[in-house]
Order: C-alpha cells, then structure tokens, then sequence
C-alpha cells in the first residue's frame, strides 16, 4: 500500500508536495520521497522514515521546480530497503520518474522480457522498477524528439497490454510533464483536481480526494479504469481512455480500512460507507442474538469509529470511547514481521479502566487479519474488568492473500484461515464473534456510482479480478513475501544507483 501525488504549479511545488505526503502518511510509514522539476534538473530526496524525518529544511531548500512527483510506502513487492524507496528513475528516453502504489502480478515474466526482448537491467526486486521500465522502453519506441500527448497515450496503452494486476501511478517526464494513469480494473485509487492562482491553472494528482482539498485544490474528478492523464508543463491538461478490456473493480478494503474517512473515491463517501457498514453489521448481531446483553459499544480506534457510532445507536445501547490510542505508533498488520507487530499493540493502546469494569463490552474492529491485535485487545479489556466481551468486524472473514498492493502474502497468517467463526473466538478470547456479510459490506457501497457492479474482495473470497493467480503463483508469493524471507531479503546497503539524493 501506497501513496502517490504529482503536481504541475505555477511556482515551486516541493512543500505542496511534502504537506501532501503528510496527509496520505497513512498509506505508507515504512519510506518517503519527492522528486522535482527545474527546467531540465532533477531534484530527488529519498530514504526510509516518515515524511517528518525523511525531509528537513536544508533538503526542502534544494527540491527546486514547478513540477513534482511524490511517494509514501509500506514494503509490499520487495524488501524495506531504502534502495527501492521512491519516486524511481530511468535516465532513457528523455528521464522519467515514477511512483506508484499497487502491484504486478506478472512481474516476473516482465522481468524477464524486460532482458530478453528490452535489453533493460532491473537493479531491485521492486515491481515498480520494472512498471517505469515497461513505460519507459514503450515511450521509446513511440516517441519523437519530444513526447507528445498521443505519444504518452500510446505508450500507456502498451503498459496495459504488457502489465497486470494494480497499479495506480504518477511518472514525471523531464522537462515535459506529468502522466497519471490507472490499471484496467481501477484497483487502486488515483484522482485529480485543480487550482486557480494569480499565474494560472495549477493540477495535482493524488491517491485519495482528501490530499487535493486539504491544499486548496477542487477535485475534478477519478481517473478511470484504463485511463491515462498528461498535463504539459504549460499547465494543458490531456486525457484518453488507453483500455477497454478491464471491468471496474476498485478495492473494498479501501472503504473499509485504507483511506481516510474524509476522502471521497470514485464518487463514494469512504465516511458514509463506514457508517453503513456498522448499521448493516448491528442487524446482523440483533438477527442472530436478538436477546443481547451488551452494556456498551467500544471501537477499536480509529478506523472503526465510523462504523461503531451507528451500531450503538440501532442496537440502544451506550457508545463509549474506552481504547485510546498512541497517534506515534504506526498501523500494525502490515509491520513486516510478526513480532514487531505483537509489539506494539500494547505501545499503541491503553484502556480506559472504567469503561470497562463490571461490563458486558462489544468491540468493534474494522476487520481481523492475523488477529494479533485483537487477542491482545481482548486481554487488556478483561485486565480492566469486562464481564463479558464480545467482537463485531466491521469487514468479512480475511482468508485469502491480498496480491494488489497489500501485504498479505501469506494465507496460513490468517486467523480465520482454515478455522471457523466459533474457533476464531475461541482463540482470541471473545464470547462470541460477528463478521460482517461480504454482500452487505459491496452493498454498504454500492449504488452511490452506476460504473462500479462489483469490488475487488479477493481477500475474503478468493475471487482475483485480473486472473491468473492459482495456488501456484500464491506459494511462490509466500515463499517470497513471508516474515522469514522477508528478514532474510533485508540486506546492509541502501545504496541508490540512478539518481543521487540531494544532501
């Protein structure tokens, strides 16, 4: 999961796009990077960090330009290793850099045609480096002296008759401008909006609508699926549908977990869903215990905040904020390994004792992947006192892995692999467990766009969009992209061989 922001101003765009950063810091801990424009120079700062601490002034000073490109990530297709923090870069044709959030799920056999067939050397295990090569070889072979809109265009096309799986990307064009486009299935989210300043019309493109509005900027609209956007440095805009084939299938976890609540994606509320999701999820709980004895509702904070304020309300009973949470400590399923996850839980929760003692407590989760975080939740609520606790998730049984962006390689990490609701209870310590219905959640967000029929569930049914992923490609995954390989993966150099960081 990822991050992405790419503007072309009016002015110098390096501290719009570190407060962009900021804003979308959610979508990516682990590293942090801005890449700009002036005329022909390039101006990179990258390393691993949060945006806090990758930039300080003096590195501020030097990302000189009116045009930019910007990235926040977790590790998910490689290591956490600096070396594939981003924007990447290539120097042929014309100097190109991307970012991107999503994953390849062909990147291996790209791979391979990028050397056989592309004469390109791909230095990281990062499928973004080989996404920016693919562009890069096809804008070649397309382009002229300069590239034009229906050069870029074309060469999006050819991406999207080479790559597969998800990717949402911004790529700056030295000297030329911005391109942004989408995969297909619109997996990933990407959208884009502008600003009217003394000098002009300035464009940002961005992960989530929340990046845009914060700086001022007037969302125009989604990228669509297979769409590419091209904005000149001279501030003209340019858009061309580069791919019929796809179906519309954007990511659910997005609404149920990913994105702000304050962003709006392809023209849903991510806040108005939440609240459904817990007004669909209390008639599940007063369907089948319709005798309850729940004292009060607590959220697990705070993405389930949303969703448990309605679900106190429908079910008539008390709402209470009894966890509160450490903001310095980062999300912690997707740590990248298991035992630094177990740590800080209890770093970032505590209880607010009398909330607690003597209760019968409902904890409401957004979801439940490996369940670290909810044994260790439940145990710190019978440490303050609860009577009886009970959990709702607000997001189906996660059983299989997520191959799009998210890091969720491996199946046998899951706590509701292979095990029932009964047992999943039973192991985490609650005395009973509810999870919300898959067509209640696609329904808590349908309806709102025509365009959109289905979402992306693969992580709770196994239903992969893009095709092609078997039990095969999952091991090889797994034995990729687990904790233990991923440890062995880390290594001691985060040298960056392309462009040098600005000091």
């Amino acid at each position: 999961m990822c991050g992405i922001v790419g503007m072309v101003g009016q002015g110098e765009v390096s501290y719009e796009l570190y407060d962009a950063l900021t804003v979308l810091q959610h979508r990516g801990q682990d590293a942090a990077g801005i890449v700009t424009c002036e005329g022909d120079l390039v101006h990179l700062r990258k390393s691993n960090g949060l945006v806090r601490d990758v930039f300080h002034q003096g590195h501020m000073n030097q990302l000189k330009g009116n045009m930019g490109i910007a990235h926040v990530r977790y590790p998910t297709a490689g290591t956490s290793s600096s070396a594939e923090a981003q924007p990447m870069y290539v120097n042929s044709p014309f100097g190109i850099c991307l970012a991107h959030n999503g994953n390849l799920t062909n990147k291996d056999e790209l791979n391979e045609d990028l050397f056989r067939t592309d004469r390109r050397h791909i230095n990281t295990s990062s499928d973004s480096e080989v996404l920016l090569n693919v562009f890069a070889h096809e804008l070649h072979n397309v382009a002229g002296m300069r590239p034009e809109p229906d050069e870029v265009f074309e060469a999006v096309s050819r991406v999207h008759d080479r790559a597969i799986g998800a990717y949402a990307v911004v790529m700056m064009i030295v000297g030329h401008g911005i391109v942004g486009f989408r995969d297909p299935n619109g997996i990933r989210p990407i959208c884009f909006g502008k600003r009217e300043s003394e000098k002009g019309t300035e464009y940002m493109i961005a992960s989530e609508s929340v990046a845009l509005s914060v700086l001022g900027f007037e969302l125009v609209r989604d990228i669509e699926p297979g769409e590419a956007i091209y904005i000149q440095t001279n501030g003209t805009l340019h858009s061309r549908q580069c791919c019929n084939k796809g179906q519309f299938n954007p990511c659910i976890f997005e609404h149920v977990y990913l994105a702000r609540p304050d962003s709006v994606m392809d023209g849903i509320s991510v806040y108005k869903a939440r609240l459904k999701m817990g007004e669909k999820l209390a008639e599940k709980i007063l369907r089948e215990h319709p005798d309850h004895d729940i004292d009060v509702v607590i959220p697990i904070p705070d993405t389930s905040c949303t969703s448990a304020l309605p679900m106190a309300h429908k079910l008539n009973v008390k709402y209470r904020e009894g966890l509160v949470k450490n903001r310095y400590i980062g999300r912690t399923f997707i740590m990248p390994e298991q035992t630094e996850r177990a740590k800080s839980v209890r770093r970032k929760l505590s209880t607010v004792e009398l909330e607690f003692k003597g209760k019968n407590v409902l904890l409401v989760d957004d979801s439940i992947v490996r369940g670290t975080t909810s044994k260790q939740i439940v145990q710190m609520a019978k440490d303050a006192g609860a009577k009886k606790i009970y959990l709702a998730s607000a997001a189906p049984p996660v059983r299989f892995p997520n191959v799009y962006g998210i890091d969720m390689p491996a199946a046998h990490e899951f706590v509701a692999h292979g095990n029932t609701v009964e047992e999943i209870a039973k192991y985490i310590g609650v005395d009973w467990l509810v999870y919300q219905d898959i067509e209640d959640l696609e329904a808590c967000a349908l309806g709102i766009n025509d365009k959109i029929k289905h979402f992306d569930t693969s992580v709770f049914d196994g239903r992969y969009v893009t095709g092609g992923i078997d039990q095969g490609y999952l091991s090889r995954l797994e034995s990729k992209r687990n904790d233990g390989a991923k440890t062995k993966l880390e290594g001691p150099s985060n040298e960056v061989i392309e462009l040098h960081n600005q000091s």
